[in-house]
């Protein structure tokens, strides 16, 4: 069976945040359409679903690399902030989106808490490898060749 290693994770995120969509432990707060994704960014984003991208990422993040904690997910969401003429410092990203994320999914029986960190629950596991399955069955260039 297809497993979230063998579809590409741009597909994989797209797919897996329409999925998420549909569930309703899934919200984006009410604050969500304020926030920037960490101190790094300028401006908060612009795609209007930017919530469910971000929890499929984080849902796939924590499948690949699990257990982990917000720290550790907070370094992989940051990125170099703009300072000027000086050059750019890494720094994190947001800890209350993660935290909130990773709740939402744990609230869904998504992933599982214990005291090394978050990692996928079995039924996560399931859900995200039907996902992939799905992703894996429909032709890769279906999109592209529809637009032209």
């Amino acid at each position: 069976m297809t497993t979230v290693y063998d579809v590409p994770a741009d597909r994989f995120i797209r797919g897996l945040a329409e999925e998420l969509k549909k569930r309703p432990e899934i919200t984006p707060p009410d604050w969500a359409a304020f926030a920037k994704t960490g101190t790094h960014k300028e401006m908060p984003p612009e795609d209007p679903d930017w919530w469910f991208v971000r929890v499929a990422s984080i849902m796939r993040r924590v499948y690949i690399d699990g257990p982990v904690g917000v720290q550790r997910m907070r370094t992989f969401y940051g990125g170099g902030k703009n300072r000027g003429s000086r050059p750019d410092r890494f720094r994190k990203g947001s800890g209350s989106i993660l935290r909130k994320s990773l709740q939402q999914l744990e609230s869904a029986g998504l992933v599982q808490h214990d005291k090394t960190g978050r990692k996928i629950s079995p039924a996560g596991a399931s859900f995200m490898d039907g996902v992939a399955n799905n992703l894996a069955r429909e032709k890769p260039g279906k999109a592209t060749a529809s637009s032209e």
